[in-house]
Parts: C-alpha cells; sequence; structure tokens
C-alpha cells in the first residue's frame, strides 16, 4: 500500500470502530452495565431431627448445591442454628458470613445470618438489633411475640464498582401479628439510622402475605423518622416473576397463596430479573420454604 494512504485508512478505521461502539478508552463503564448482584434469601429450617428423612444431614448438601448452582453473591438465610452454618462454610469456600444467636446475641439459637462472596463484596461493617421494643438487649421479646426475633444487618462496597450499601435479613415471629407490624416499623425506623442514605436491600421470612398488614407498613406505610417504603423485588422486576407465586411447601407441595419470602429494595435499586425457585431433589424439596433470588442493579447512591 503506497504510504500516502496509510493515514488515510487508519482515519477511516478509527472512525467506523468509535461509531460501532468498539472502543471505550476514555468512558467510564456505569454500574448498570456490569454484573448485577444476585441478593437471595433461604429459610433453610432449623435442624430437627423430627423432620425424618428432611432432616439436616439428608439437605445440607443440597442447600449448599443450590446457592452454588445459582450463583448467588449474597444470602440472608433464616432459622439456621450454628453448626448448620459451619456445615454451610465448609460446602461453600469463597464466603463469609456476619450474625449472632437470636438466643444470646452470640451462639446460642437461631441466626438470620447473611452470608456473602468475599471475592465481590468488602464488609464495611455489621450488627444485629432484636425485633422489640429494646432493639439492643441480646434475648429481648416484644409485643405479642412467641420467641426472639433478629435482624442482622452489613454495609458492604462492591469491589466491581465501589459503590456501598446496606444488606439486612430479617425473620418475623409466626405467632404475634401485632409482632410482625411493629418488626415492620422498628426495622423501617433502624433502616434510617443504619443506612445512612445508602440504598437498601433487604431480605426476609415475613411469616406474612402481601395482602397483610406487616407487607404494607414495609412497602406502603408513611411512618415519621423512617426511610422512604422499600418496593417488593417481586412486583419490580424488570422481567416478571420466573417460578410459582407462592414460597411455602412444607416439605410437601407448593401451596398456593402463600408468598412469606422476600427481596425488598430501596431507590435507587434496579431490580433486573426476580425468581421462586422450586427446585427439587428426586422429589424433595431441600427446605419446606423454597429460596427466593433476584439480581439487582444500580446499588450507587
Amino acid at each position: 500500500m503506497p504510504r500516502f494512504l496509510r493515514p488515510l485508512l487508519c482515519a477511516t478505521v478509527l472512525a467506523t470502530t468509535l461509531a460501532s461502539g468498539c472502543v471505550s478508552v476514555s468512558r467510564r463503564t456505569p454500574f448498570t452495565e456490569r454484573a448485577p448482584l444476585r441478593v437471595m434469601t433461604f429459610n433453610i429450617r432449623y435442624d430437627n431431627p423430627g423432620d425424618g428423612v428432611n432432616a439436616w444431614p439428608n439437605r445440607k448438601d443440597w442447600v449448599a448445591s443450590l446457592i452454588r448452582y445459582h450463583d448467588a453473591d449474597v444470602i440472608g438465610v433464616q432459622e439456621a442454628l450454628l453448626h448448620q452454618l459451619t456445615d454451610l462454610d465448609a460446602r461453600l469456600p469463597g464466603f463469609a458470613r456476619v450474625g449472632v444467636g437470636r438466643t444470646d446475641g452470640k451462639a446460642k439459637g437461631e441466626f438470620s445470618a447473611i452470608l456473602y462472596r468475599t471475592s465481590r463484596m468488602t464488609l464495611k461493617d455489621s450488627g444485629t438489633f432484636w425485633l422489640s421494643p429494646t432493639p439492643t438487649a441480646a434475648g429481648s421479646k416484644g409485643w405479642d411475640t412467641a420467641i426472639e426475633r433478629i435482624a442482622t444487618w452489613a454495609r458492604f462496597q462492591d469491589t466491581q464498582s465501589g459503590c456501598e450499601w446496606l444488606q439486612l435479613n430479617t425473620h418475623f415471629d409466626h405467632i404475634g401479628e401485632v409482632a410482625r407490624q411493629e418488626s415492620a416499623r422498628l426495622i423501617r425506623r433502624q433502616l434510617s439510622v443504619l443506612s445512612k442514605g445508602l440504598p437498601v436491600v433487604m431480605t426476609g421470612d415475613l411469616n406474612t402475605e402481601p395482602t397483610n398488614a406487616p407487607y404494607r407498613i414495609l412497602t406502603s406505610e408513611p411512618i415519621e423518622g423512617a426511610v422512604a417504603p422499600l418496593t417488593d423485588a417481586f412486583v419490580a422486576s424488570r422481567t416478571g416473576n420466573y417460578g410459582p407465586t407462592s414460597s411455602w411447601n412444607a416439605f410437601k407441595a407448593i401451596e398456593p397463596n402463600r408468598r412469606i419470602d422476600y427481596i425488598l429494595v430501596s431507590a435507587p435499586v434496579v431490580v433486573e430479573k426476580h425468581a421462586i425457585l422450586p427446585d427439587m431433589w428426586d422429589g424433595r424439596f431441600p427446605s419446606d420454604h423454597l429460596p427466593v433470588i433476584a439480581s439487582v442493579s444500580n446499588i450507587c447512591r
């Protein structure tokens, strides 16, 4: 090729490449174009020998396998006893966790722990409060609750984007309706303090359906001194929901109209996908609850 044509050819190739979007040297890729964060909530059912064939020793490998297969980055688990968490630690390399037992604030009783992928997020701070009128008192109960209930939170930084957010995981009482409502109000107020203006992602077994008051308190009720109402990922998903619309199976069959496990988000978080996972092994469920997973993006203030 004659030398005088080379500059013209290079200029033409460069212009074509830029027009096609192949070169982005000077453009910083926004977080929404990075891999979405995959959030899961999963009540793994406490280790009850009375469950027989569905007891934890027969399910622990399935639970860990499900989390790995669906590539969850952060998982809020409910009903987890310490030895169950230790079992998951051994089966989920690359994950760490935060949380304490609800009975004594240490190792006793069920945990509402948060498991997280250490290659994807960095832990900045964490803690637990009790769902009671005295939330800092370990083991405290309130209202008409049957047993101690807690919420565990963590402030994370995304290693891909540098963005920070507050993650919260909880488990509402299964008996007390007043307790569920007051727990919802307490969490909204606590989030106002803990989030420090950061986006919020909340997971939990709320023991309530979307038509009931605790759900409305979290998603629509004005509360003084609280964060703005949260958004249900099931409703906000850009692609709708994949899977059943109920999350309770009692180890038998998925019961209609029993969606009691949730992923909730604050603005400006975007829910790309949402699924209630009906995964089974040879006709058996890994827990009496179905796990729920959502892909979320735009976790930036």
